[in-house]
Protein backbone atom coordinates (compact mmCIF):
# COMPACT_ATOMS: atom_id res chain seq x y z
CA UNK A 1 0.00 0.00 0.00
CA UNK A 2 2.93 1.99 0.68
CA UNK A 3 3.51 2.62 -2.86
CA UNK A 4 -0.09 3.21 -3.80
CA UNK A 5 0.86 6.23 -1.44
CA UNK A 6 4.02 7.56 -3.08
CA UNK A 7 2.33 7.15 -6.41
CA UNK A 8 -0.06 9.86 -5.64
CA UNK A 9 2.54 12.15 -3.97
CA UNK A 10 4.80 12.98 -7.24
CA UNK A 11 3.90 13.18 -10.58
CA UNK A 12 2.32 15.12 -13.22
CA UNK A 13 -1.10 16.56 -11.91
CA UNK A 14 -3.39 18.28 -14.42
CA UNK A 15 -4.43 21.15 -11.24
CA UNK A 16 -2.11 22.01 -8.64
CA UNK A 17 -2.59 19.81 -5.83
CA UNK A 18 -4.99 21.10 -3.14
CA UNK A 19 -3.77 21.27 0.55
CA UNK A 20 -4.61 21.17 4.60
CA UNK A 21 -2.76 23.58 6.78
CA UNK A 22 -1.58 22.06 9.28
CA UNK A 23 -2.54 22.68 13.07
CA UNK A 24 -6.38 22.28 11.48
CA UNK A 25 -8.61 19.60 12.05
CA UNK A 26 -9.25 18.65 8.53
CA UNK A 27 -4.78 18.08 8.08
CA UNK A 28 -5.29 15.76 11.01
CA UNK A 29 -8.14 13.76 9.65
CA UNK A 30 -6.09 13.75 6.08
CA UNK A 31 -3.54 12.45 8.04
CA UNK A 32 -5.50 10.24 9.87
CA UNK A 33 -6.94 8.60 6.58
CA UNK A 34 -3.71 8.68 4.74
CA UNK A 35 -1.56 6.74 7.22
CA UNK A 36 -4.77 4.17 7.56
CA UNK A 37 -3.75 3.78 3.51
CA UNK A 38 -0.12 3.44 4.71
CA UNK A 39 -1.02 0.79 6.92
CA UNK A 40 -2.45 -1.59 4.51
CA UNK A 41 -5.96 -1.92 6.94
CA UNK A 42 -8.97 -3.30 4.54
CA UNK A 43 -10.11 -0.33 2.74
CA UNK A 44 -13.59 -1.10 3.14
CA UNK A 45 -12.58 -0.05 7.04
CA UNK A 46 -10.51 2.80 5.65
CA UNK A 47 -13.16 4.43 4.44
CA UNK A 48 -15.67 4.30 7.84
CA UNK A 49 -16.22 7.07 10.16
CA UNK A 50 -13.25 7.44 12.95
CA UNK A 51 -15.25 7.24 16.06
CA UNK A 52 -16.32 10.76 17.35
CA UNK A 53 -15.33 12.61 14.63
CA UNK A 54 -17.81 14.69 12.95
CA UNK A 55 -19.07 13.05 9.14
CA UNK A 56 -19.15 16.45 7.41
CA UNK A 57 -14.91 17.01 8.06
CA UNK A 58 -14.40 13.29 6.95
CA UNK A 59 -16.53 13.90 3.84
CA UNK A 60 -14.52 17.43 3.07
CA UNK A 61 -10.94 15.70 3.68
CA UNK A 62 -12.24 12.55 1.20
CA UNK A 63 -13.66 15.38 -1.38
CA UNK A 64 -10.68 17.10 -1.19
CA UNK A 65 -8.10 14.16 -1.45
CA UNK A 66 -10.06 12.50 -4.13
CA UNK A 67 -10.24 15.41 -6.22
CA UNK A 68 -6.36 15.48 -6.08
CA UNK A 69 -5.96 11.68 -6.71
CA UNK A 70 -8.34 11.91 -9.67
CA UNK A 71 -6.75 14.85 -10.82
CA UNK A 72 -3.26 13.32 -11.15
CA UNK A 73 -5.18 10.29 -12.83
CA UNK A 74 -6.25 11.99 -15.75
CA UNK A 75 -2.51 13.57 -15.68
CA UNK A 76 -1.22 10.88 -16.28
CA UNK A 77 -3.54 10.27 -19.53
CA UNK A 78 -3.96 14.07 -20.32
CA UNK A 79 -1.54 14.31 -23.43
CA UNK A 80 -3.85 11.58 -25.12
CA UNK A 81 -6.72 12.70 -24.35
CA UNK A 82 -7.07 15.25 -27.06
CA UNK A 83 -10.22 16.92 -29.06
CA UNK A 84 -9.68 14.02 -32.11
CA UNK A 85 -9.47 10.75 -29.90
CA UNK A 86 -12.24 11.86 -27.62
CA UNK A 87 -14.13 14.21 -29.19
CA UNK A 88 -17.14 13.84 -26.50
CA UNK A 89 -16.88 13.20 -22.64
CA UNK A 90 -17.89 9.41 -23.01
CA UNK A 91 -17.54 5.77 -21.31
CA UNK A 92 -18.34 4.11 -23.89
CA UNK A 93 -20.80 4.38 -26.68
CA UNK A 94 -23.80 3.89 -24.25
CA UNK A 95 -22.81 6.58 -21.60
CA UNK A 96 -21.64 10.46 -22.52
CA UNK A 97 -21.99 13.26 -20.17
CA UNK A 98 -22.37 17.15 -21.02
CA UNK A 99 -21.25 19.68 -19.45
CA UNK A 100 -23.88 22.26 -17.37
CA UNK A 101 -22.51 24.50 -15.03
CA UNK A 102 -25.53 27.36 -14.20
CA UNK A 103 -23.35 30.04 -15.05
CA UNK A 104 -21.29 29.86 -18.58
CA UNK A 105 -22.99 26.14 -19.90
CA UNK A 106 -26.38 26.95 -18.99
CA UNK A 107 -27.96 23.73 -20.73
CA UNK A 108 -25.51 20.98 -20.60
CA UNK A 109 -23.26 20.76 -23.75
CA UNK A 110 -21.56 18.54 -25.33
CA UNK A 111 -17.90 18.96 -24.89
CA UNK A 112 -14.51 17.09 -25.91
CA UNK A 113 -13.39 15.24 -23.24
CA UNK A 114 -10.37 17.16 -22.50
CA UNK A 115 -12.85 20.09 -22.38
CA UNK A 116 -15.35 18.69 -19.99
CA UNK A 117 -12.80 17.75 -17.53
CA UNK A 118 -11.14 21.03 -17.20
CA UNK A 119 -13.89 22.99 -16.61
CA UNK A 120 -15.02 19.99 -14.09
CA UNK A 121 -11.41 20.81 -12.19
CA UNK A 122 -11.64 24.44 -12.21
CA UNK A 123 -15.29 23.71 -10.96
CA UNK A 124 -14.22 21.46 -7.85
CA UNK A 125 -11.47 23.69 -7.31
CA UNK A 126 -13.89 26.22 -7.07
CA UNK A 127 -16.66 24.85 -4.70
CA UNK A 128 -13.29 23.87 -2.53
CA UNK A 129 -12.10 26.65 -2.03
CA UNK A 130 -15.03 28.45 -1.31
CA UNK A 131 -15.57 29.05 2.62
CA UNK A 132 -19.35 29.28 2.24
CA UNK A 133 -19.28 26.04 1.25
CA UNK A 134 -16.03 24.26 2.72
CA UNK A 135 -15.44 26.44 6.15
CA UNK A 136 -12.06 26.20 7.74
CA UNK A 137 -12.75 27.11 10.83
CA UNK A 138 -13.60 24.91 13.44
CA UNK A 139 -16.56 27.30 14.79
CA UNK A 140 -18.03 27.90 11.13
CA UNK A 141 -20.58 25.42 10.43
CA UNK A 142 -21.12 23.58 7.46
CA UNK A 143 -24.03 24.94 5.44
CA UNK A 144 -27.16 23.68 4.36
CA UNK A 145 -25.84 22.63 0.75
CA UNK A 146 -22.28 21.36 1.80
CA UNK A 147 -23.78 17.26 1.65
CA UNK A 148 -26.03 18.26 -1.74
CA UNK A 149 -22.27 19.78 -3.59
CA UNK A 150 -20.23 17.35 -2.46
CA UNK A 151 -22.29 14.40 -3.71
CA UNK A 152 -22.44 16.42 -6.96
CA UNK A 153 -18.45 16.90 -7.00
CA UNK A 154 -17.91 13.35 -6.05
CA UNK A 155 -20.70 11.87 -8.64
CA UNK A 156 -18.85 14.59 -11.17
CA UNK A 157 -15.53 13.33 -10.28
CA UNK A 158 -16.89 9.60 -10.86
CA UNK A 159 -17.28 9.59 -14.75
CA UNK A 160 -13.35 10.74 -15.35
CA UNK A 161 -12.68 7.56 -14.20
CA UNK A 162 -15.37 6.39 -15.98
CA UNK A 163 -13.66 7.93 -19.33
CA UNK A 164 -10.13 7.07 -17.89
CA UNK A 165 -11.03 3.30 -17.68
CA UNK A 166 -12.59 2.51 -21.07
CA UNK A 167 -10.50 5.39 -23.03
CA UNK A 168 -7.11 5.14 -21.73
CA UNK A 169 -6.91 1.55 -20.19
CA UNK A 170 -4.15 0.92 -21.85
CA UNK A 171 -2.06 4.03 -21.42
CA UNK A 172 -2.31 3.39 -17.05
CA UNK A 173 -0.84 -0.59 -18.38
CA UNK A 174 1.98 0.64 -19.98
CA UNK A 175 3.33 2.93 -17.57
CA UNK A 176 2.87 0.92 -14.52
CA UNK A 177 -0.17 2.49 -13.41
CA UNK A 178 -3.30 -0.12 -13.46
CA UNK A 179 -2.38 -1.33 -9.78
CA UNK A 180 -2.27 2.18 -8.54
CA UNK A 181 -5.72 3.41 -10.03
CA UNK A 182 -7.22 0.35 -8.90
CA UNK A 183 -6.69 0.89 -5.57
CA UNK A 184 -7.64 4.53 -5.71
CA UNK A 185 -10.77 3.61 -7.64
CA UNK A 186 -11.63 0.78 -4.68
CA UNK A 187 -10.82 3.55 -2.08
CA UNK A 188 -13.09 5.71 -4.20
CA UNK A 189 -16.26 3.22 -4.25
CA UNK A 190 -15.71 1.94 -0.92
CA UNK A 191 -16.50 5.37 0.32
CA UNK A 192 -19.37 6.85 -1.49
CA UNK A 193 -21.09 3.52 -1.50
CA UNK A 194 -20.29 3.58 2.61
CA UNK A 195 -22.18 6.36 2.61
CA UNK A 196 -24.45 6.32 -0.29
CA UNK A 197 -23.42 9.59 -1.73
CA UNK A 198 -23.21 8.43 -5.32
CA UNK A 199 -26.43 7.28 -7.65
CA UNK A 200 -26.13 3.61 -8.16
CA UNK A 201 -26.96 4.81 -12.21
CA UNK A 202 -23.98 6.62 -12.26
CA UNK A 203 -21.92 2.80 -11.57
CA UNK A 204 -23.42 1.32 -14.86
CA UNK A 205 -20.43 1.93 -16.93
CA UNK A 206 -18.06 0.69 -14.89
CA UNK A 207 -20.41 -2.39 -13.31
CA UNK A 208 -18.71 -5.45 -15.24
CA UNK A 209 -15.33 -4.29 -13.63
CA UNK A 210 -16.25 -3.23 -9.97
CA UNK A 211 -17.42 -6.47 -9.67
CA UNK A 212 -14.03 -8.03 -10.37
CA UNK A 213 -12.05 -5.46 -7.82
CA UNK A 214 -14.34 -4.58 -5.47
CA UNK A 215 -15.21 -8.37 -4.57
CA UNK A 216 -17.94 -7.36 -1.72
CA UNK A 217 -20.36 -4.23 -1.18
CA UNK A 218 -19.90 -2.36 2.11
CA UNK A 219 -23.07 -1.83 4.56
CA UNK A 220 -24.96 1.31 3.81
CA UNK A 221 -24.90 3.65 6.18
CA UNK A 222 -27.87 6.37 6.81
CA UNK A 223 -25.65 9.06 6.04
CA UNK A 224 -27.58 10.73 3.22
Amino acid sequence: MANFVDFFQKGKTFRPKKKFDPGTLRHSLHKHAEASLNSGINLRDVVKLPPGENFNDWLAVHVVDFFNRINLIYGTVSDFCLEETCPTMSGGPKFEYLWADGVKYKKPTQLPASKYVSLLMDWVEAQINNEDIFPVKVDVPFPKNFIPTCKKILTRLFRVFVHVYIHHFDKLVSIGAEAHVNTCYKHFYYFVTQFDIISQKEFEPLAEMTKKICKEHPPQSNYN
